[in-house]
């Protein structure tokens, strides 16, 4: 059989609005691939900083919204699940932009899949982290990893949101996610050392090829110019609104 290929992205910090272009320039792709292409990828960044909420998002008034963008952050409403979260310089946002059926999975057994291999990198830093009736990853009663997802035609998009040096003070603005009596975790903070995104790029990207049986390749600086171009080409995101352009 043939390795599943998944080509990898690190694009630095951006908007989120850049990020929402970047997903439905490589969701595209899976739509209008050419046969025997495969057009799998992972797109990993930081953002500049944001509140998003998911498709759940109606309880949240344009006071709140009001509120939340008087913080020097912007605010999203996206067709991702789960509630509200933020996203932030410090914490590693992985979306993985891949056709389902190619891994042989499910949406939920995808999700579990996503848990697992932040359990697993979790353990190359020596914590134990878990899950919990409520998505995500764990270390005791903190939310260390964040997941909201969306699936059309077996293709996700959106994906997680791994805190490692992110000042946790953004959080105190809103109920993560929505879970009440709970409190935000960071490899940072539990650690008690400095443990920048780029330290955790490569565990990552190991814990991502062992738990999808997949080989990973960097996308070379013509293929990233290509998809950058093909988002200064979309004029409009379809999957998401937002209260801000």
């Amino acid at each position: 059989m043939t390795a599943r290929i998944v080509k990898v992205v690190w694009t630095g910090r951006l908007s989120y609005k850049t990020g929402l272009l970047l997903q439905k320039s490589l969701i595209n792709r899976h739509h209008e691939k050419p046969q025997n292409d495969s057009p799998n990828s992972l797109v990993l960044l930081e953002h500049n900083p944001v509140y998003t909420v998911g498709i759940r998002n109606k309880i949240y008034t344009h006071e709140e919204e009001s509120r939340l963008r008087a913080l020097n952050a912007e605010f999203y409403r996206t067709n991702r699940g789960g509630l509200i979260t933020f996203h932030g310089p410090g914490q590693l946002v992985a979306y993985p932009i891949i056709n389902l059926k190619d891994f042989r999975t499910n949406v939920r057994c995808y999700v579990s899949k996503i848990e697992r291999m932040i359990i697993r990198l979790c353990a190359e830093f020596g914590l134990k982290g878990k899950t919990s009736p409520d998505t995500g990853v764990w270390i005791e009663d903190r939310k260390i990893c964040a997941i909201g997802i969306h699936a059309s035609r077996f293709v996700t998009s959106h994906g997680l949101a791994l805190n490692c040096n992110i000042d946790l003070d953004w959080f105190e603005h809103i109920v993560p996610c929505g879970i009440e009596g709970k409190s935000v975790a960071s490899l940072s903070k539990e650690l008690l050392t400095n443990i920048s995104v780029h330290d955790v790029i490569p565990v990552l990207k190991r814990a991502f090829s062992d738990e999808f049986q997949c080989n990973m390749l960097d996308m070379t600086e013509e293929e990233i110019s290509s998809l950058f171009n093909e988002c200064r080409d979309t004029n409009e995101i379809n999957f998401s609104t937002s209260g801000k352009s």
